[in-house]
């Protein structure tokens, strides 16, 4: 087997993978797997200068690839030879964001919201029948963003946690922060992928402990419920739900002002193909005492994850994967339980929200124009929400999405298991504007919108409101008049 290893964002020393290589490599034979050492490749990508992309990334990764022995050369069109992959943090989503642009959907194809897939011609894309890489095993993944991010090239640049005093690169710390864009696009076209039907089979294995050798300068995400440090479980988590709600033409009544129902598509809450999850409670984002990466196969602590990962390795089979999703859920949910030293209680689960707002157009609804609150209840009050379900808000001001953190077994406790999500949008009034939009869960479970460990995306449409005055005539055997003094009617058009 050839396998290659992806490190994280800033990395600029191959010593970052530690002795997992030669730990993979010596225990493969003990479970029937043949990995030797010189069909090891280290992986060393520049992500610590400005001006490099994620894009740019996934470019020179496939370019890396073809230049491996067994390939056909970098200026080939033929096959990359076949490969397993094992990454950490950032590495997850670049080879998840090679995977997209070479073996994803067509070139020419709807890359739409439920494009699924399909050339120009509507017939399904095969390019993913065509990927080289069979196992992505990911440790600690950024797939949903660090809400550490938000804070900053230099401040995020000295957390012990990430990186050892290296200046991160800003166009990659853009597309880790919470809800970018990047993040959005990749995970709404992974919506698609029927991996294991494709002999794909990817794995995420993330820690949930806290290393307090990493406590370098007070901030509460170092220590933040939920993640190890760096990253959420919800935000590692492949197996995540979006939700795309649009404004009707039907008012609600018994609220104040006009507000217009957001109904959902016909398919509420679209998810994609189930992905293998572990959570361990003993290991935070990096470092040699707790980090995911410090293991050694001979090690009682830390030897798991190597057994893990070789068991992911072994998966050649839609059953093996299946197995393999029962036994990571079991693993979670007996670690999961486990009360942390220190603790009088079990750590609680966690569910991200990623919100964003456009109008019909898709046009961006820009962040400091639009409201966003929570309600529950029959009445769908933003008051009757669980004491406690809150945990941090963040606004994304580039992709202009809004980000919530949420108690998840406190969500489930909403009060008539009825939710609901408001948004005001600005201008409200004037020549063009829009009216408030509310989503009610009626007919639609909590669990289906939340659940533990999560994420879900939720794409809000308004319909823009356009006043008949903004274009009128009048006839040419009137005298000229002057309309800059024009005021709105008050009557919408309704095309």
């Amino acid at each position: 087997m050839r396998l290659i290893f992806v490190h994280g964002w800033s990395v600029t020393n191959t010593n970052t993978y530690g002795e997992l290589p030669q730990s993979i490599s010596s225990a493969a034979a003990g479970v029937g797997l043949e990995i030797q050492i010189d069909h090891i490749y280290l992986g060393k990508y520049i992500s610590f200068h400005d001006e490099v992309t994620m894009d740019d990334i996934a470019r020179a990764f496939n370019y890396a690839l073809k230049e491996l022995p067994g390939s056909d050369g970098p200026h080939s069109q033929d096959e990359i030879a076949p490969f397993s992959c094992i990454t950490h943090s950032t590495g997850g989503p670049v080879v998840r964001a090679w995977v997209d642009k070479y073996y994803g959907v067509a070139p020419g194809a709807d890359d739409r919201v439920g494009g699924g897939g399909r050339d120009s011609n509507g017939n399904e894309s095969d390019r993913l029948t065509q990927l080289p890489l069979k196992h992505l095993v990911m440790l600690a993944p950024a797939n949903h963003g660090s809400s550490l991010a938000t804070l900053g090239k230099q401040r995020v640049g000295r957390i012990k946690a990430w990186f050892s005093g290296v200046e991160p690169g800003q166009r990659v710390l853009d597309w880790l922060c919470l809800g970018s864009k990047g993040q959005w696009q990749l995970n709404e076209q992974a919506l698609n992928y029927p991996y294991p039907q494709h002999k794909f089979y990817p794995f995420v294995l993330t820690g949930q402990g806290i290393d307090s050798g990493f406590y370098d300068f007070l901030n509460g995400y170092l220590v933040e419920s939920g993640s190890d440090g760096v990253i959420r479980v919800a935000g590692a988590n492949m197996n995540y739900r979006y939700l795309s709600l649009t404004q009707t033409q039907e008012r609600l009544t018994k609220v104040k002002g006009k507000v217009y129902r957001l109904a959902p598509a016909e398919q509420a809450v679209r998810k994609p193909v189930s992905v293998p999850m572990g959570v361990f409670s003993q290991f935070s984002h990096s470092g040699t005492k707790m980090g995911i990466m410090a293991n050694k196969a001979t090690s009682p602590d830390h030897g798991v994850v190597v057994t893990e990962v070789l068991n992911c390795l072994k998966v050649d089979s839609t059953t093996d994967y299946e197995q393999r999703h029962q036994a990571l859920a079991q693993l979670t949910q007996a670690e999961q339980a486990k009360v942390p030293k220190g603790k009088s209680s079990v750590i609680s689960r966690y569910a991200m929200l990623v919100i964003r707002v456009r109008d019909e157009l898709g046009d961006l609804i820009e962040h400091q124009d639009y409201d966003i609150l929570l309600l529950a209840g029959t009445g769908y009050k933003p008051n009757r929400l669980p004491e406690g379900f809150f945990v941090d808000r963040q606004m994304n001001t580039v992709s202009h999405t809004l980000v919530y953190y949420l108690d998840a077994a406190k969500m489930s406790q909403i009060k008539d298991h009825c939710f609901g999500i408001q948004v005001n949008a600005r201008p409200d009034k004037g020549f063009s504007y829009f009216h408030a939009g509310q989503f009610r869960s009626e007919g639609l479970a909590i669990d289906e919108v939340f659940a533990p460990n999560q994420t879900t995306y939720v794409d809000i449409t308004l319909k823009r409101q356009v006043d008949k005055n903004v274009f009128r005539f009048s006839r040419a055997d009137k005298p000229r008049e002057n309309f800059t003094k024009t005021h709105p009617s008050g009557d919408e058009i309704s095309e």
